[in-house]
């Protein structure tokens, strides 16, 4: 998919530098910014390019750097969360449509929720992908989950943006540790991109204050909860409090251990099927039942039709009314059909024919 992007900028309530950028047509769909964000350098990333791609294709889908960060202003004094909140307000603004969907990824929740509630009118859905209602010290409940939130924030203090290997490994597994060799490369070389050391140590500090639990009853617009049930950056639970606390909010579980989402796994998948349906799009094409180029009964094309939605092998037996174990036997089935070794390979093999 070749992409082309409008980068822009506004100007925050303190007179901050902010970047945007906008890629696609349709309705507006607008990212509250997150950590580690380089509006120009993520067209060429291996993590955030995919992104891109799928939340452009039926939406103009708009975006921005955090002050401090990627092509908004670098020099900031005031990297508090009422400031971040003043660049979303700024950015927002800039749209001319009256209403929007809005995405929280991560931290961007907390400012997702909070524009929400200040701004129903202009927020058609409010999607939360792996976000939290507090921030890790906000929710720390003893001396050494406090202790745990300060060396975390003194580690990047000290290691963002260096060669050195043991840090890189580190830190990528936190965000993407299903990721390939060139994933987590890329990964580090953001790091040197986006943000000074002790910038991003400052805004890891003050994300970890983070607390809108207060604010979540009182959101008032169709909510999607998605959460990674493995994730090492945000504890799944974080995504069930906000889901209980949100009235009407849809919760949907997804199988995977990655901060961020990579399309070589099946949540991929999972998670862009239930975002079409909830934001009206046109579904993403899924394998028909009846496939049978490679030999799979209707039974089999069924559950390859399911693994492509993502849902794990309980689901599956769940939505069919069969034993795990029977579909277990199915999926292995389908995988020596298709020649491949893999979930994931066989989703790939499916969504191509």
């Amino acid at each position: 998919m070749k992409l082309h992007q409008d980068i822009s900028f506004c100007t925050s309530a303190d007179g901050t530098r902010v970047a945007t950028a906008a890629c696609g047509s349709g309705p507006v769909l607008l990212r509250a910014a997150h950590w580690l964000s380089h509006v120009s350098y993520d067209l060429d990333s291996p993590v955030w390019r995919p992104w891109v791609e799928a939340l452009s294709r039926h939406h103009r889908y708009v975006r921005y750097d955090p002050r401090g960060c990627g092509m908004s202003e670098r020099h900031c004094t005031d990297l508090s969360l009422a400031a971040w909140q003043q660049d979303l307000e700024a950015v927002a603004a800039t749209i001319r449509e009256e209403s929007f969907a809005l995405l929280g990824v991560s931290q961007g929740g907390a400012l997702a929720i909070d524009y929400a509630v200040r701004h129903p009118e202009r927020v058609t859905h409010l999607v939360l992908f792996n976000a939290y209602a507090q921030g890790t010290r906000t929710r720390a409940r003893s001396d050494d989950e406090r202790l745990e939130a300060e060396t975390l924030v003194n580690f990047v203090r000290i290691g963002w943006g260096r060669e050195n290997a043991a840090f890189c490994r580190f830190f990528t597994n936190l965000f993407i540790p299903g990721g390939t060799a060139e994933q987590h490369r890329w990964w580090g070389d953001l790091e040197r991109e986006t943000a000074a050391p002790e910038v991003a140590s400052e805004i890891l500090h003050q994300m970890q204050g983070i607390d809108v639990l207060d604010l979540c009853p009182q959101v008032r617009v169709p909510t999607l909860v998605v959460s990674c049930r493995g994730d090492a950056r945000v504890p799944f639970e974080q995504g069930a409090t906000l889901a209980a606390a949100i009235s009407g909010a849809r919760f949907v579980p997804l199988d995977s251990a990655n901060h961020v989402l990579l399309p070589e796994e099946p949540a991929w998948a999972a998670f862009h099927a239930e975002l079409a349906a909830f934001l009206g799009d046109a579904a993403p094409e899924l394998p028909k039942p009846g496939l049978t180029a490679a030999g799979l009964t209707a039974a089999e094309a069924e559950v390859l039709r399911l693994l492509a939605e993502g849902l794990d092998n309980r689901s599956i037996a769940d939505r069919l009314g069969k034993s795990e174990k029977t579909v277990r036997n199915q999926v292995s089935v389908v995988l020596s059909k298709l020649g491949v070794q893999s979930r994931a390979q066989a989703i790939v093999r499916a969504l191509g024919d």
